[in-house]
């Protein structure tokens, strides 16, 4: 009896040997396959870049040259004058920046007066700063889209306060009227299909009436 049951446990044990052996490699091979297919795929991912595009449309009821538009932005005008009740579109800022994919871009400028001003004296800048995680995913049918992730734009726009008048400063008598900086901006999460321009936001600029139309575009870098 003994030495058939030992008998049996050494065929079990031999048996479960050779079955290791056999399953082992298929089962190693199969997960090294999937490992050389998954890293040059994520690979190739991260070294993607894509231009962004930020359009900065300042919207007046003033009289001021409207100008032409870049080709990209051109839709959005007709979307703006279906939608807001201002005579007058004029780009006051194009800017392209390229970054990674799943990367991260912050810029910060100085840029020119988005006031048109009755002196030339008041032609003070404005400072502006864009930020935004960009990434590539699928949606829902599958095709990529762009995902802006913590998008972020503010800027300083100079704002009259207070009459002209004569001061230290001024030359050969000239008035300077009293100006003073004020801060305007959005954040938001934003998804946009690859090369199409989207509206990102409108801001109001204060006593003047105006508004300031943020449009963001992204696509693949060439």
């Amino acid at each position: 009896m003994i030495s058939t049951k030992s008998h049996r446990v050494f065929l079990f044990w031999l048996l479960s040997a050779v079955f290791v052996v056999t399953v082992a490699p298929a089962t190693l091979g199969q997960d090294s396959n999937q490992t050389t297919q998954t890293k040059p795929e994520s690979r190739h991912d991260d070294e993607i870049n894509l231009d962004a595009q930020l359009y900065l449309i300042l919207a007046t009821n003033r009289d001021v040259d409207e100008g032409s538009m870049p080709l990209p932005a051109g839709p959005i005008l007709k979307q703006l004058r279906e939608s807001l009740a201002f005579k007058h579109y004029g780009l006051a800022a194009t800017l392209v920046n390229r970054v990674r994919n799943g990367g991260h871009l912050d810029l910060s400028w100085v840029g020119g007066p988005f006031l048109v001003p009755s002196a030339p004296m008041t032609n003070n800048p404005s400072f502006s700063q864009f930020m935004a995680g960009v990434k590539l995913v699928p949606d829902e049918a599958g095709r990529e889209i762009v995902r802006l992730n913590d998008f972020r734009f503010g800027t300083r726009v100079p704002i009259v306060t207070g009459p002209a008048g004569p001061t230290v400063a001024s030359t050969a008598g000239a008035a300077l009227p009293v100006i003073s900086y004020e801060q305007i901006g959005l954040r938001t999460d934003i998804s946009i299909h690859e090369g199409a321009p989207v509206i990102a936001g409108t801001l109001n600029m204060g006593p003047s009436g105006d508004a300031l139309i943020v449009v963001i575009a992204a696509r693949r870098a060439n």
